[in-house]
């Protein structure tokens, strides 16, 4: 993976860009508002001067001391952050300057803040300071300075003075200029600057840091964990979890993958189960029907030669063994048949409870001699299944028998549970009829999909045309498809018999606007799909009206030795057998057969040396 394709260094970036606009906004407001205020007491500073110089000159310029003037305004000049001190006539002409060389020249009155007392010829009585401010540069590369002029204004001490130098009726006399250094304060914004950058980078570096552990904890790391356990669910490990203790999204994500992971491993389990009993039921009915006989004889044989071998040891060994083994294959045969000869069930009004204990009273000396304790919890209220009661009996005694066999003769406890609950009938309800709208038969017994008979339509894609044999289970999508499509690719689909058309332009799915194709449920309404290659939209508008389906469940559970994880994928397989020379394998397949028989299902989880709990859920 690409570094720039990672979620923690986009975030890191996208953080990082966004602080450093924030900091930077920050910082020029900030050292904007530092400098201003700087400008301002500068200004201030400026101004107090001009005034004090105004006063501390003025008595010189009544009697018209001009070297004590002079010396004054040198004095002052030689301090370091005055650049210049001056003072103007009412014609613009330099009388007082602490650098000699300018004394005598004219400035211009429309520069230098001049033009604030000379606008149209009409001065000013009074200039605040901002008017009276000016900043500037002599030279483009020298340091910027700030100039503030102050008016000299006629007094009555100036037109009765002894030397009458100024006439009643003027206003203006001149301007005391004063020009201050702002070297300090520009050098203090640069370095406020720089400190502001180099801020603004180490916050930027500590942030991106704490984002990237963040990152790397909360995010990255159950991320990783989330793709390792989809490799391993890939390749064909389900019973890998992720087991996450926490609260957020990602821990609600990996509890749902985990829970998913369960679900698909019941059925896949169950998948699988159903292609084997359909093909492992028609080898055992031949098998069974050709073995039984020659065992018989056998078994004749042999008994008669013991009896009359009673004088002769050696011989009457070898003839018990005979006989023993003849006996447990003629169980194994006899376990064939009743797992070929599983057929539609006779249904009737079954009461669960009441089966169930007439199954318990069968075993009940076995539970004694082995010491089982028995808990029973029904729910006196559950409602009565339609089903066959002595195949129903079958599976609940082949369970408690597999549990005392698991507790062995040390003794434990089997309980037993009965209730009422509601399932969806999204993943569970099975067409088991469907026609064309001509009344063709879709059904194809030949090809199944998970041991059920699935349902074949045309199908046209471009200049090919096929086969797509679809799941019976409503909201499966274990579909076969005999035909190649592209993706999102609208599938023309029809009657493989009449060649119908079964898509109807006129209505569009909801989620992808595609239209939808629609099959007859005979009795059971029109089933509804998707034409676009790779949507699984699925509607059965019977089942869906009728809502959630009541089922019983039973469970049992038992304190037994438990079944290894390896081992619970294959105990329904037939022949297979936990219990070595004791058993035949086929108690399990049978009970999956009856179940599903009974469009039920049943499940089993199991923990080595702690136990076994099968549950069967049975439509009502």
């Amino acid at each position: 993976m690409l570094l720039f394709n990672k979620i923690g260094v986009k975030l890191m970036i996208a953080v990082s860009i966004l602080v450093i606009l924030i900091l930077a906004v920050f910082a020029y407001f900030s050292i904007k508002f530092q400098s201003d205020i700087l400008t301002a007491e500068v200004e201030r500073h400026a101004n107090q001067l001009s005034e004090t110089i105004r006063q501390s000159t003025r008595f010189d310029m009544l009697a018209n001391r001009r070297e004590h003037l002079h010396n004054i305004i040198n004095e002052i000049g030689k301090e370091t952050s005055i650049r210049n001190v001056r003072v103007l006539n009412k014609e613009g002409e330099i009388i007082y300057s602490n650098l000699e060389n300018e004394i005598g020249d004219m400035v211009d009155k429309n520069a230098e803040s001049c033009y604030v007392c000379h606008a149209e010829n009409q001065p000013l009585q009074k200039l605040t300071i901002k008017e009276r401010t000016r900043i500037f540069r002599v030279n483009p590369d020298s340091a910027r300075a700030l100039g503030i002029i102050n008016p000299i204004y006629n007094e009555i001490s100036c037109w009765q003075a002894d030397c009458h130098a100024h006439a009643k009726d003027k206003t203006v006399l001149g301007v005391l200029d004063i020009s201050v250094s702002l070297k300090d304060i520009d050098e203090t914004a640069r370095k406020s600057s720089m400190s502001m950058l180099i801020y603004a980078l180490i916050a930027t570096l500590l942030i991106a840091i704490i984002i990237r552990l963040l990152v790397k904890h909360l995010i990255q790391k159950p991320i990783r964990n989330l793709v390792k356990a989809t490799n391993y669910v890939a390749v064909g490990n389900l019973n890998y979890r992720i087991s996450s203790t926490r609260k957020d999204e990602l821990g609600v994500l990996a509890n749902s993958f985990d829970n998913m992971t369960k679900k698909i491993a019941e059925m896949r389990m169950q998948l699988f189960q159903s292609d084997k009993m359909a093909s492992m039921g028609k080898l055992a009915a031949g098998v069974a029907h050709e073995i039984n006989n020659p065992l018989t004889g056998v078994l004749t044989y042999s008994s008669f030669l013991l009896k009359r071998a009673k004088d002769n040891p050696e011989m009457k060994a070898d003839l018990e063994v005979i006989v023993r083994e003849t006996k447990r294959s003629r169980e194994i045969v006899k376990g064939l048949l009743d797992f070929a000869r599983q057929s539609t069930p006779k249904r009737g009004k079954v009461e669960i409870n009441e089966v169930i204990e007439n199954a318990l009273t069968i075993v009940s000396n076995q539970l004694k001699i082995n010491h089982v304790e028995l808990h029973k919890e029904f729910n006196k209220n559950i409602t009565q299944i339609s089903g066959d009661s002595n195949q129903i009996q079958q599976v609940i005694l082949n369970l408690v028998v597999n549990s005392i066999d698991a507790i062995g003769s040390k003794g434990g406890t089997i309980s037993i549970k009965t209730d009422q609950i509601k399932l969806s009938p999204y993943g569970i309800a099975q067409v088991r009829k469907a026609t064309c709208p001509k009344g063709h038969d879709l059904m194809d017994e030949e090809h199944k999909i998970n041991g059920r008979p699935s349902i074949k339509i045309k199908a046209n894609s471009g200049n090919n045309e096929g086969f797509i044999h679809l799941d019976p289970i409503y909201g499966n999508h274990n579909h076969h498809y005999g035909i190649q499509f592209k993706k999102n690719e609208i599938i023309k689909l029809s009657c493989p018999q009449c060649n119908i058309s079964l898509v109807d332009e006129n209505e569009l799915t909801p989620d992808c606007n595609a239209p939808a194709y629609k099959i007859i449920i005979p009795e059971q309404g029109v089933l509804k799909g998707c034409t676009r290659f790779g949507c699984n939209w699925q509607q059965w508008d019977v089942v869906d009206q009728s809502g959630e389906k009541n089922f019983v469940e039973i469970i049992i559970s038992d304190t037994g030795s438990g079944i290894d994880n390896n081992d619970l994928e294959k105990i329904f397989d037939p022949f297979f057998s936990t219990k070595g020379q004791k058993g035949t394998g086929l108690g399990l397949s049978v009970i999956w057969g009856i179940v599903d028989n009974h469009n039920g299902k049943i499940s089993v989880d199991s923990t080595l040396g702690k136990g076994t709990t099968f549950k069967i859920d049975l439509p009502v």
